[in-house]
């Protein structure tokens, strides 16, 4: 466990247990409200850099799982203790693998450094006090489990990662993706693409810039960091079939919600 000052005092966060029980109730209220891409091909993919980006995670070992929304905006989300879900508008603005592997490696590094563990503390504590959160931890999974995640799910709070875990995820997915085997150039390049998507097209990209920093300064970020690298896989034949397979498929519906 670790340990959060607030209030002068010291409280105990959700351990890594309970977050894992909170994300696989989330997961199941997440698939009632976001339509699921059921292509076997893509899922594959997205699954097979999901899990070479995990294993490269520093942290808990959590088990990760990676589902494609299909929605054709630009956005991608995590979920507590280990679900990973990724637009089909991002996988088809993707230019290249290493811009779909920066976008999962920043989710995969949101699960890894706990900010959702964090975000439901303060939640819980803000909202229902610290008599309802030590009573609702205490308990092992089960019913508890899925009564916070409803509730969580219902005011949006999975999504309220505050600016510096934002900008921790951009560093520490860079750091997973490179590690992982990937070209950090594809991190620069996406947020460069969210850049001019904002200009361009703010719709397509309006759920992602109202819960992330402007991409104009993670942009500046990322390129203090070591994502002018030319090492690591860049782009692949796997990719282009992706793609080309994506496009066969019927349009995503639009406009549709995340979480």
């Amino acid at each position: 466990m670790r340990v959060l000052i607030a209030l002068g005092l010291a409280l105990t966060l959700v351990s890594v247990q309970e977050e894992i029980e909170i994300g696989k109730a989330a997961q199941k209220e997440a698939r009632q409200k976001v339509p699921v891409l059921r292509d076997a091909g893509t899922d594959a993919y997205v699954a097979a850099i999901g899990h070479r980006l995990s294993a490269a995670a520093r942290g808990p070992k959590y088990p990760y799982t990676f589902t494609i929304a299909n929605d054709a905006d630009i956005n991608a989300f995590a979920l507590p203790g280990g679900p990973v879900w990724i637009n089909r508008g991002t996988l088809q603005a993707a230019a290249n693998e290493s811009q779909v592997a920066a976008v999962l490696a920043h989710e995969i590094a949101h699960i890894a450094r706990r900010h959702a563990a964090d975000q439901l503390t303060k939640t819980m504590i803000a909202n229902w006090g610290l008599g309802l959160l030590g009573a609702v931890l205490g308990n092992s999974g089960g019913a508890s489990a899925a009564q916070v995640a409803a509730r969580l799910m219902a005011d949006g709070a999975f999504l309220k990662f505050s600016r510096d875990d934002e900008r921790d995820a951009d560093q520490e997915g860079l750091a997973i993706m490179t590690r992982a085997g990937w070209d950090g150039r594809g991190m620069v390049e996406m947020l460069e693409l969210l850049q001019r998507k904002t200009k361009q097209d703010p719709a397509a990209v309006a759920v992602l810039t109202s819960t992330h920093p402007p991409p104009a300064d993670r942009v500046r970020l990322i390129k203090g960091e070591r994502a002018s690298s030319h090492r690591g896989t860049r782009d692949t034949e796997a990719f282009r079939a992706m793609h080309k397979r994506l496009a066969s498929l019927p349009h995503a519906p639009k406009p549709a919600h995340n979480p």
